[in-house]
């Protein structure tokens, strides 16, 4: 069965190589404006827009789409626009627990549509302002919700991690896993 990954992130095409080497990655092109909505209804949403995007070009496939966000205090915290705003972000988030929502659509061929959320909570330590304008100079905020990559050196703020670590970078491998496995496609 062909496996279609409906996302340009770099990260995510490198998870699901961590299960399977047969997909495919087509970027999705879909409106990922945000509706006054949960966040994991959001997430879930986005997510099955990707993964429909995609599957109209193919529609024999498997087609999977992700969406992440992190949110504290009630705020969304996307991709931010300049180091200014993750700066901002950064500081937000340094000596508190966040939340990171993904949401994931798996569209099969028959019609089939199974989405899910799911969210981890993430606790930064309490860093210095010279961190912050180090991390800030790697450039690496720059392109992740919630301005940092855990799996980067935004990994040396994290203190602690309460679910799954795959979730917070943008594609949860267990559930998706379980996913596909339910519809017949073997990882193991």
């Amino acid at each position: 069965m062909e496996i279609v990954l409906a996302s340009a992130s770099p990260r995510r095409r490198e998870l699901l190589s961590l299960i399977t080497e047969h997909f495919t990655v087509c970027p999705a092109d879909a409106d990922e404006t945000l509706r006054d909505a949960p966040l994991g209804e959001e997430v879930t949403r986005l997510s099955r827009l990707k993964a429909e995007a995609v599957q109209a070009q193919y529609p024999n496939a498997v087609c999977i789409g992700s969406d992440t966000m992190v949110t504290i205090d009630g705020l969304r915290l996307g991709k931010p626009k300049d180091a200014d705003e993750a700066a901002s972000m950064l500081r937000r988030l340094r000596g508190r627990t966040h939340e990171v929502l993904t949401g994931l659509a798996v569209l099969t061929p028959d019609g089939g549509a199974h989405t899910l959320h799911t969210c981890t909570r993430v606790t930064f330590r309490d860093f210095a302002e010279d961190e912050l304008a180090a991390y800030l100079a790697t450039g690496e905020p720059l392109d992740k919700a919630g301005a940092y990559g855990i799996q980067g050196r935004g990994a040396l703020f994290v203190a602690h991690l309460d679910g799954d670590y795959f979730n917070v970078m943008g594609l949860p491998l267990c559930r998706l896993g379980q996913l596909l496995n339910e519809l017949g496609v073997e990882l193991l």
